[in-house]
């Protein structure tokens, strides 16, 4: 069965969310590797940052898709009414 519309908007949300969620963890752990002895530190979480990216991304287009599709479906309502 499909999923509502919605359903489909409101985990692009979450996604996002949760993609910020991680930058912020990210670039707090690069902001505090201060020291040049703490630089390996921060590898990890800048390749994260990478990945954070992406997934917002990705789940700015999912949301992308379901107001596409809303459109689409209210333009096929108009027709058929």
């Amino acid at each position: 069965m499909m999923e509502p519309i919605s359903s489909v908007f409101n985990s692009g949300v979450q996604g996002i969310q949760s993609g910020l969620d991680s930058l912020r963890q990210d670039a707090d752990q690069i902001a505090k590797a201060n020291k040049p002895d703490q630089a390996m530190d921060i590898v990890k979480p800048m390749v994260n940052l990478v990945a954070d990216r992406a997934q917002i991304e990705a789940s700015v287009k999912v949301m992308q898709a379901a107001d596409a599709m809303s459109k689409t479906i209210g333009s096929l309502l108009d027709v058929k009414a």
